[in-house]
């Protein structure tokens, strides 16, 4: 798998609000399935599939334990996502420094004037 499409994968996986909120839960401590299950307004069925698709970007392991399955965090493909935005912080930087000088030289309107 090319790192393009890695990085592609880890963004998908990602962009669910709900899949967020799995890897949050899941950076704190291991989960087993139906924990998570419960923290979410969601069936079982669609947490699974969440957490397929997290599994497949690589951002979560999975292990059995007994019956359950147990769900932990890999943060080492979200590496790729900084590498990313670091690339663009320059940019940013460069953005916000402008800004700040034309609002520093624009001329300051009185709040108190009437139109």
């Amino acid at each position: 798998m090319t790192t393009s499409t890695r990085m592609d994968d880890v963004f998908a996986a990602i962009a669910a609000p709900s899949r967020r909120a799995m890897l949050a839960m899941l950076a704190k401590k291991e989960t087993p399935v139906m924990e998570l299950a419960e923290s979410f307004d969601m069936t079982l069925s669609a947490v699974s599939q969440h957490l397929t698709v997290l599994r497949q970007a690589g951002l979560v392991n999975q292990r059995k334990q007994g019956k359950q399955r147990i769900y932990s965090l890999n943060p080492e493909p979200l590496r790729l996502v900084e590498e990313w935005l670091t690339f663009y912080e320059p940019f940013w930087a460069g953005r916000l420094s402008q800004l700040g000088q034309y609002l520093d030289e624009a001329p300051h309107q009185s709040d108190d004037k009437e139109p």
